[in-house]
């Protein structure tokens, strides 16, 4: 009858056809229930399975299969039994019926009687079945029938997963299925294990002791001849070994005694397995991270990476996937046995399969070191250049991380990074390029070479954006060296003319490829070449000419540079100090600490506002805290992320300038012009008091202070002596710079002991500004001088006053803290004169 349901279902030409059909036989089945005919329920309920198959509804036969499981006939038992596994589930009510049911037919005289019901138990037990029938379990596992053990041995592993607390019961019997011949019974009593090990670790102590009797089994495998019943593929019984393998691995890791006991076997299994078949693979990959896990010899160590090495040159894409994975994970055990394998891993980035090419390119970047660097890069190099555009980004950060931590020398270092510039310049992060500028910038006597190198570059594509700021960048700056030098070409040096460095970056400003940023860099360059003396009158009047057209940009950003710069050349008192060449930045942090890092913008911390207690607005800077910013903005003066941001309160063209190059060079001011030193780019408070906290985390390192020309000697002020700590500050002055005061704070301790974790913050009057650079050590031992360099702006007359706050940690671990106000440098500070 069920043949016939299923030829009618299948002779429905449409799907409401199907669906009436269906209808129709479960009312029929519903009302045939009623009759309580036996024979009857068999049929239907075989019916109603294959309606659920095809996803109707038919939970109301579940009554049914209760009834079916209590028939004395096996086949009625079987029918209800696989009626229960699909139609129930462990969440459902209905299930605790089902218990007494399983549990009589636990104990039935029939063998498949008994595993009918240990398969339903398997399969659909809850956490209160589990501890209902876990004692049924527990007898089944010493029962004399090995189909019954087997089943039991499951369930048992059913029962630990529902509820983990009843594992010790099972610890005892557990250990006397290790000694079972039957491979089935074996195999089901390791995965018990190794998920009693896995649930609780202390349960691995129990079963260390059967080591060596796992050992034995798994010798037995390795060197029995071929056996018909076990056989898969020329090797027996794989599954067991895997299973094998897999708890020697949990009971070895961290025992040496245990991986001593397996370090034989292991090395066996290694050389004696097949590996041209699948089978083969994956006894020899468990017994890699068997290997790999447990204290095993060096030696074979070096063993199991060779054989991930093997695994590289096979041809199944999902064998190599796996090596490559695992080598990624093994690779800071053993380098040097994993470098032996670096061409076929390098091979791996031309492969076809993009998670094969993904992976190979994460294991190249660990395999870099000082002994590999040349080659890796020059590899890695050559995939960029063809590689998908997900992969530039990362790839681009990691070869540069690689440069800089391991570059045999500075111009290896600077070649490597123009490449990629060159090939990847649109996927470069805004931290590789600051870091490249700091490296041009404290290499003088490569600055030449490079701006030859990206003058050139430049020249040849002008699409890649960071390719473009970095080359306008070292063009302004160093742009007079390049005429100077020449272009630097090993065969023919090729002169270079102002007009023809104009003629570039004009070319830059007219492209398609520049955005606003781009442009208003464009701009600053210019600016700054106007400045140089090796410029013409020509080029300076061609610089003011395309200065001029931009004048009305509609681009706001643009048009105030354009009028500011216009200004600042009018002003010929100033315009060459304030073009005058950046300062090389500290070189503090490197990019391997900010491209994980946030940057640290200066904020004002409100809570340290009331520590001041003045009602005068100050301004704020702190250990290390000056300008936070990378060093293409501190450069130029720009938001990176929001080119577009509107400026703060527009001030004079002059005080523009000054604020767009970081006061690099700082003019004599009027004192009617206090403003001036106003510039929005400085820490200042966002309230009328406050400190900001240490900033030594910036991405960016501090500028340092520009030299003072024709310095007067100084004398040394008493800023700060207290307890173990004395702080005395020395001001230096230049009457060719009046209103700038280099002050150099020195640290003593007195006595014995040395004081730890020195935290130095300042704040001035809200009409100056401050920048300040770190300690040079925050410990400070007896005997020793620490010293920190600070710079204040302030108007020509004004008085140099500072608020210090000061923290410590003694010998003894007392914090220190305390504040002091200090206002003793002499009234002509600020004119110029130390007098």
């Amino acid at each position: 009858m069920c043949l016939a349901l299923i030829k009618a279902i299948r002779a429905c030409k449409t799907l409401a056809d199907e669906r009436a059909l269906i209808q129709n036989e479960s009312a029929a089945i519903r009302t045939s229930f009623r009759e309580e005919d036996s024979f009857a329920r068999h049929n239907n309920i075989a019916k109603l399975l294959y309606i659920h198959m095809l996803g109707y509804q038919a939970h109301f036969g579940q009554i049914e299969c209760l009834k079916l499981i209590a028939s004395p006939r096996f086949s009625d038992k079987r029918l209800g039994y696989l009626g229960i596994m699909l139609l129930l589930d462990e969440h459902q009510e209905v299930l605790m019926l089902v218990t007494n049911s399983l549990k009589n037919d636990m104990n039935h005289s029939n063998m498949y009687a008994v595993g009918l019901a240990l398969c339903t138990f398997a399969n659909i037990s809850s956490e209160e079945m589990s501890r209902d029938l876990s004692n049924e379990i527990e007898k089944l596992l010493g029962s004399s029938n090995a189909y019954i053990r087997k089943k039991a041995a499951l369930c048992a592993l059913r029962v630990i997963r529902r509820v983990p607390d009843l594992a010790p019961n099972f610890i005892s019997k557990a250990k006397g299925l290790l000694s079972d011949r039957t491979h089935g019974v074996l195999l089901s009593g390791v995965t018990l294990i190794i998920e009693m090990c896995e649930a609780d670790k202390d349960t691995t102590e129990e079963f260390r002791k059967t080591v060596p009797l796992l050992v034995r089994h798994l010798k037995s495998l390795v060197t029995t001849g071929y056996s018909p019943e076990h056989d898969v593929s020329g090797i027996t019984d794989p599954f067991l070994q895997i299973k094998i393998l897999r708890l020697l691995r949990l009971l070895g890791k961290g025992d040496e005694k245990a991986s001593e006991i397996m370090n034989d076997i292991l090395a066996q299994v290694a050389t004696n397995t097949d590996s041209t078949k699948n089978v083969g693979n994956a006894i020899l990959y468990e017994t890699v991270m068997t290997i790999l896990e447990i204290e095993a010899d060096s030696s074979l160590r070096v063993m199991a990476i060779n054989i991930l090495g093997k695994f590289l040159s096979n041809r199944d894409n999902n064998i190599r996937y796996v090596a490559l994975n695992t080598l990624s994970k093994v690779v800071s055990m053993d380098t040097n046995a994993v470098q032996r394998h670096r061409n076929i891993i390098l091979d791996c980035l031309r492969d076809g399969d993009i998670s094969i090419r993904r992976r190979a390119l994460e294991l190249s970047y660990a395999l870099i070191i000082e002994s590999t660097v040349r080659v890796l890069i020059r590899e890695l190099l050559a995939f960029l250049e063809v590689a998908d555009n997900e992969f530039k980004l990362g790839m681009t950060t990691q070869i540069c991380l690689a440069a800089e931590r391991y570059a045999p020398n500075k111009r290896w270092h600077i070649d490597t990074v123009l490449r990629v510039l060159k090939l990847a310049g649109n996927y470069v992060r805004e931290e590789i390029l600051s870091a490249f500028i700091r490296l041009v910038s404290h290499t003088p006597e490569l600055q030449t070479y490079t701006a030859s190198r990206l003058y050139s570059a430049l020249k040849d594509d002008i699409s890649q954006e960071s390719l473009t700021l970095a080359a306008v960048w070292i063009l302004g700056e160093f742009g007079d060296a390049l005429l100077e030098g020449g272009l630097v070409d090993e065969e023919t040096p090729t002169q270079i003319t102002d007009a023809n460095i104009v003629d570039l970056e004009e070319s830059v400003l007219n492209s398609p490829y520049t955005n606003v940023l781009t442009r208003q860099l464009v701009l600053t360059s210019l600016t700054k070449l106007y400045a140089r003396p090796v410029v013409s009158d020509a080029q300076r009047e061609r610089i003011m000419g395309i200065l001029a057209q931009y004048s009305t940009s509609p681009e706001l950003e643009i048009q105030q540079r354009s009028v500011e710069y216009d200004s600042l050349f009018g002003q010929r008192e100033i315009v060459v100090g304030v073009l005058e060449q950046m300062p090389a930045p500290e070189i503090k942090a490197t990019v391997i600490g900010t491209v994980s890092e946030n940057r640290v913008v200066g904020s004002t911390n409100h809570q340290d506002q009331d520590l001041i207690g003045s009602d005068e607005p100050v301004s704020v800077d702190t250990n290390g805290g000056q300008i936070a910013k990378n060093v293409v903005d501190s450069i130029f003066g720009l938001d990176l992320v929001n080119p577009t941001a509107p400026h703060q309160t527009r001030q004079s063209a002059v005080n523009d300038i000054l604020d767009l190059f970081n006061h690099s060079a700082s003019p004599a001011v009027s004192p009617a012009a206090p403003s001036s030193y106003a510039s929005p780019t400085l820490l200042q408070s966002s309230s009328p008091f406050g400190f900001t906290p240490t900033a030594d985390s910036c991405a960016v390192p501090v500028p340092a202070p520009a030299p003072v020309p024709a310095a007067t000697p100084a004398n040394s002020y008493t800023a700060y002596e207290k307890s173990f700590l004395k702080i005395t500050l020395t001001p230096q002055v230049s009457p060719a710079r009046p209103g700038v005061v280099n002050i150099l704070a020195r640290f003593q301790v007195s006595g014995a002991q040395s004081i730890s974790n020195v935290n130095f913050q300042a704040a001035v009057p809200k009409t100056q500004q401050l920048q300040m650079l770190p300690m040079s050590n925050t410990t400070i031992s007896p005997g020793a001088v620490e010293t920190q360099q600070m710079r204040v702006l302030a108007p020509q007359g004004s008085q140099v006053r500072l608020r210090l706050r000061i923290g410590y940690m003694t010998n003894t671990g007392q914090l220190v803290q305390d504040q002091v106000d200090f206002s003793g440098f002499p009234a002509g500070l600020t004119n110029g004169s130390l007098q």
